[in-house]
């Protein structure tokens, strides 16, 4: 599956798009593999906010 392409105002259906795409590509993933992607990626996700607040914050 593709990874699926976001708009700029970030709608309910980019939500569902990766919801989706997310569920098909850990479909056939292990417990232990699956956790492990999530945690990468949620990883990801609080350094990119913590370096947006540090921008906001400088402003």
């Amino acid at each position: 599956m593709k990874k699926p392409e976001i708009s700029e105002k970030f709608t309910v259906e980019d939500i569902h798009a990766i919801r989706e795409y997310n569920v098909e590509k850990r479909k056939k993933l292990s417990l232990q593999d699956r956790l492990t992607d999530i945690r990468k990626n949620a990883d990801k996700c609080e350094k990119d906010i913590e370096k947006y607040r540090k921008t906001k914050l400088a402003m």
